[in-house]
């Protein structure tokens, strides 16, 4: 569902993008955490998800994880879809400029899904001028805030829809 866009800016916006900066858990993941006896991280990922970012990278658009955490899950699963992650990142909007230079990218040219308050900050920097989406069971605060709301919950396919959409916004009309 589109909210505070008119689907005209958001295609305008979509034809711009570059950029998918996603957080992980909450989007990727669903946010659950798993430790075995020997206190072994373990988390749980959507393959429609890395289907997503393989049919964004296809249409030109990177993809890239930003998350609050340090976590050897994240950091395999992002080499198995030779993603760029910023990782142990705790204020995410105070980052944005490096990843801005690095990528060589501009506000614009960038879309975020993310899913709880500490996202926010990111969010308000970006929303202006690109494009904001949050998985189903995202936070209220965050939902509110978005311009794409998905039907799917974080780590279940939420971010494939959000490619699905992106690219669909992309065709020519």
């Amino acid at each position: 569902m589109l909210r505070g866009l008119s689907r005209a800016e958001a295609r305008r916006r979509a034809q711009a993008l570059r950029l998918v900066l996603t957080d992980c858990d909450g989007v990727l993941t669903d946010a659950s955490v798993y430790y075995s006896a020997k206190g072994e991280e373990l988390k749980r990922f959507s393959i429609r998800d890395g289907l997503g970012v393989e049919r964004l990278r296809k249409s030109g658009v990177a993809t890239v994880i930003l998350s609050g955490e340090l976590s050897p899950s994240v950091v395999l699963r992002a080499e198995k879809l030779a993603l760029r992650t910023f990782l142990g990142v705790k204020d995410k909007a105070a980052r944005l400029a490096e990843i801005k230079t690095e990528l060589g990218v501009d506000d614009h040219e960038i879309a975020f899904i993310g899913d709880d308050v500490n996202d926010l900050g990111l969010i308000e920097r970006l929303a202006p001028h690109g494009l904001i989406a949050a998985p189903a069971d995202a936070q209220p605060e965050v939902r509110a805030r978005a311009h794409f709301h998905c039907r799917i919950p974080g780590g279940q396919g939420a971010f494939r829809e959000l490619a699905e959409w992106l690219l669909e916004l992309r065709r020519p009309a």
